[in-house]
C-alpha cells in the first residue's frame, strides 16, 4: 500500500496539487501493479525559512541511502 508524501513549499494551487497527486497514483499504479484504492498521496508544505531543518537535514543529508533522486543544490 505505498502512501506517498509530497513536501513543497507554500503556494502550489489546490488544481496543481490535484493534478500532481493524480500523476504521481498513476505512476504508482503503472511501475508497481497497485490498483487505485491502494494508493495515497499527501502534502506537507514546508516554509522555505523552515526547509533547512525540517526537509534538508533530516530527509537529504541524513538519509541519502533512501534519496532515489538526489537535489541539485545544497544548503
Amino acid at each position: 500500500m505505498p502512501h506517498v508524501i509530497v513536501k513543497l513549499w507554500p503556494g502550489k494551487s489546490e488544481a496543481q496539487k490535484k493534478r500532481l497527486a493524480e500523476r504521481i497514483t498513476q505512476d504508482v499504479m503503472d511501475v508497481l501493479n497497485y490498483g487505485d484504492e491502494s494508493v495515497s498521496v499527501a502534502f506537507e508544505e514546508v516554509s522555505s525559512n523552515d526547509w533547512k531543518k525540517k526537509v534538508y537535514e533530516p530527509d537529504i543529508l541524513k538519509q541519502p541511502e533512501k534519496l532515489y533522486k538526489k537535489p541539485g543544490y545544497t544548503m
